[in-house]
């Protein structure tokens, strides 16, 4: 990768979208940011400049979704599942095609958005599962060691849980924190930036903090039926990322 004019502001755009994200939405739909990376620079490079650089995102999101933000009974249940889901993750990256992954997570979370469009996208209330939980949990481990997109399967368990739009996005984000930190090493370890990739990396800091104020100022404007919307939504386009990425993956 060379760090040509075009790269940086190509991946400082990217950062400035991911950074956006998780202020408005608290993480978990970074990947809407990963094709304009990916446009000067191969998925796994991108994923390696993202890791260290989503530590200091969600470390700087936290001023904002703070302690009172957070649903202690969910984390509870979903970050045991993260961590042993970002170790399988690691495993399969390195031995498995990733790509039939990304396809499978792509159709089960358009047919997630299609049960709750048929329900009439309204914000229900659902119990608790400690099944389902557990279970988000490690798939959104898997999913994002192995295609930075652990957002849907834990939209998928949050979402239908009906909690207010601050807890959705506070819980989000301490998960994504705990998440992202965990994965930086393995991720590191797989990919071993370059001298470049550092530096790119140094300059994208800088995108960080306007990009989750604004996010998170967006957030204030919009009531819980809009933000929801807005979360389906991003699952869709998310799933569409996910599924063009398997299947160009197999036509290339």
């Amino acid at each position: 990768m060379e760090l040509t004019v075009a790269t940086i502001l190509v991946a400082f755009v990217g950062v400035f979208l991911i950074c956006f994200m998780k202020g408005a939405f608290g993480g978990g739909f970074s990947i809407v940011g990963i094709p304009l990376l990916s446009v000067v620079m191969d998925p796994v490079t991108a994923g390696g400049l993202l890791a260290p650089l989503f530590i200091a995102m969600d470390l700087f999101a936290l001023r904002y979704w703070k302690p009172a933000t957070w649903s202690k009974p969910d984390l509870a249940l979903l970050l045991p599942g993260l961590a042993i889901g970002i170790a399988f993750g690691y495993l399969l990256f390195r031995f498995l095609d990733h790509r039939v992954i990304a396809i499978m997570m792509a159709a089960i979370t358009l047919i997630f958005v299609g049960l709750w469009l048929v329900a009439g996208v309204e914000v229900m209330t659902r119990p608790r599962s400690t099944s389902k939980a557990i279970t988000a949990g490690l798939a959104s481990g898997i999913t994002t060691m192995v295609a930075h997109s652990g957002g849907p399967p834990l939209a998928m368990y949050l979402l239908p849980l009906g909690l207010s739009k601050e807890i959705y996005a506070g819980t989000t984000s301490l998960f994504f924190t705990v998440g992202n930190a965990t994965k930086a090493v393995p991720w590191l370890l797989l990919v071993r930036p370059t001298a470049g990739v550092w530096e790119l990396m140094a300059i994208c800091l800088f995108a960080i903090p306007t990009g989750v104020w604004l996010g998170w100022r967006l957030h204030g404007t919009l009531d819980q039926r809009q933000i929801y919307r807005a979360c389906y939504g991003l699952l869709v386009v998310t799933a569409f990322k996910l599924l063009w990425d398997g299947v160009s993956g197999y036509l290339a």
